[in-house]
């Protein structure tokens, strides 16, 4: 895994040896031993896709929930891996068929115009009412500030979007495999 980011082969790691009956990691130190990679407070997604591009698993967080980012990426690697509600749990043998990736969230900050949305720069978080929709920036097929607010508020199961709806904005610092 020479070459790949230590954040994706944190979130790696923690999958195999969670997959493997292994407790997982229980610091990013077991990677690589860089406390300035670690000791930041900041959200995250972890992305597992098959080779051919299909999503797998993706968990996520839009504020910090742990005290530090290896351990964000930790939860989030587990919970993408066997508990993302739309996949069954991973089993070990699709390991060598995925490829991971780690999305680091900057605070999210309120937009007042949609002007100010670029959906290849920005992930947008909608909220309505209790309700609220996530989605990241610069993904495949959404080119559109319209098509990445209404996928958003589908996710959040917003009906009618154009109302009431209040938009924040997020960037993101994206490592791949």
């Amino acid at each position: 895994m020479s070459g790949v980011h230590p954040y994706v082969k944190l979130a790696r790691v923690t999958v195999e040896r969670l997959l493997n009956g292994d407790p997982a990691p229980v610091s990013g130190a077991e990677v690589e031993n860089d406390a300035e990679l670690w000791n930041m407070e900041r959200a995250c997604f972890v992305s597992i896709k098959t080779l051919t591009g299909s999503l797998r698993g993706c968990i996520g967080t839009i504020v910090p929930t742990r005290r530090s980012l290896d351990l964000e990426i930790i939860d989030n690697a587990a919970a993408a891996s066997t508990r993302d509600p739309r996949f069954p749990p991973m089993t070990p043998p699709e390991l060598k068929e995925t490829v991971f990736s780690v999305d680091v969230l900057s605070p999210p900050e309120p937009v007042s115009d949609r002007g100010e949305l670029d959906p290849s720069v920005w992930g947008v978080i909608v909220r309505q009412g209790s309700r609220r929709g996530v989605l990241l920036p610069d993904l495949e097929g959404i080119d559109t500030v319209e098509e990445q607010l209404a996928i958003a508020a589908r996710k959040a199961g917003i009906v009618n979007p154009g109302s009431g709806l209040t938009i924040e904005r997020f960037r993101v610092d994206r490592h791949k495999e």
